[in-house]
């Protein structure tokens, strides 16, 4: 027996334990939401909690992963500080793979978004305004938040369009 075995046999175990480790785990069924429904996700999702569908309330929406963005907007006055979870971290929790997602408005406005967006920009579902939650007369519950004074250059139509006001559901196709 050569001297390099039990080298070759603790590599071999470390490489094995690190590489199970690091395989994805599979999602476990999202508990329903404990308070009113603010966001429902459907369609072509991994992830669901209600039916094939995924409903999310304020309590669930805020311990995704959040950020907070100072910008000036098209639509309110001055700079706001705007708080609310990244979306494409809630792109990730509902097990979306899509390459675009049609966004709907309460009043249903739809506009179809690309997912590239959620990854270039740090785009957020804005549920407060300066520590406040965003009621329904003020772009509310929630929007869509491209950080314009981070990135100028997002003050174009497109953009505009695609930054949802009333944001009530998110399709995946």
């Amino acid at each position: 027996m050569s001297l390099l075995w039990p080298c070759r046999a603790v590599l071999t175990f470390s490489l094995l334990l690190f590489s199970s480790a690091s395989l994805p785990v599979m999602a476990e069924q999202l508990p329903p939401p404990e308070g009113d429904v603010l966001l429902r996700v459907t369609g072509d999702i991994e992830n669901t909690n209600v039916g094939d569908e995924l409903h999310l309330d304020r309590k669930m929406l805020m311990s995704l992963s959040t950020r907070v963005t100072e910008t000036s907007t098209p639509w309110t006055e001055g700079v706001g500080r705007f708080e609310g979870p990244l979306l494409r971290a809630l792109l990730e929790a509902a097990g979306i793979r899509s390459e675009h997602v049609r966004i709907q408005a309460l009043n249903e406005y739809e506009t179809e978004v690309p997912v590239a967006d959620f990854h270039e920009y740090d785009v957020i579902l804005a549920l407060e305004r300066d520590g406040e939650p965003i009621a329904v007369r003020d772009l509310g519950p929630m929007f869509v938040l491209y950080p314009f004074d981070e990135h100028p250059q997002l003050l174009n139509e497109t953009i505009r369009h695609r930054s949802v006001w009333h944001v009530g559901s998110i399709h995946v196709p």
